[in-house]
């Protein structure tokens, strides 16, 4: 079961539920179901407050993937700044809504295990949201 919630923010213009079947479209293209995630739109003020209250770090980011994965279930919680995903936008010339897609996913793509710190990696994550983008249909 997938979950939306807003704290401070408007739910943007996209459909719950074809969100809800691409993100299990993409999962079980990794060979995963999706279990219990929990999506949490925010403003930069909170997503500051859950970096610093649980990662240990002073910075905005767009999102925060909280990783409680079993087996090939997926599991978690991803909070989503959407302050951050507009500014995200703005400066690399994309739509808003585009950009918005693309932080859901790589919550979930984190949850399927592919990581984006590591030397070579960012590439690898960039190439799966650019698959997972070319599936979806809202």
């Amino acid at each position: 079961m997938i979950t939306y919630n807003t704290d401070g923010v408007k739910w943007p213009d996209i459909k719950k539920r074809a969100l809800t079947a691409w993100i299990k479209q993409v999962a079980a293209s990794y060979g995963k179901k999706v279990g219990e995630i929990g999506y949490m739109l925010v403003d930069d003020d909170r997503i500051l407050e859950v970096n610093r209250q649980y990662l240990g770090h002073d910075y905005y980011t767009d999102i925060i993937t909280f990783d409680y994965c079993e087996g090939d279930i997926l599991n978690g919680d991803i909070v989503i700044s959407l302050d951050t995903v507009r500014s995200n936008a703005e400066q690399q010339g994309t739509e808003f809504l585009d950009e918005l897609h693309r932080v859901f996913i790589h919550g979930i793509l984190h949850l399927c295990g592919i990581n984006d710190k590591g030397p070579g990696e960012r590439e690898i994550m960039e190439r799966a949201e650019n698959k997972a983008l070319s599936i979806l249909s809202v």
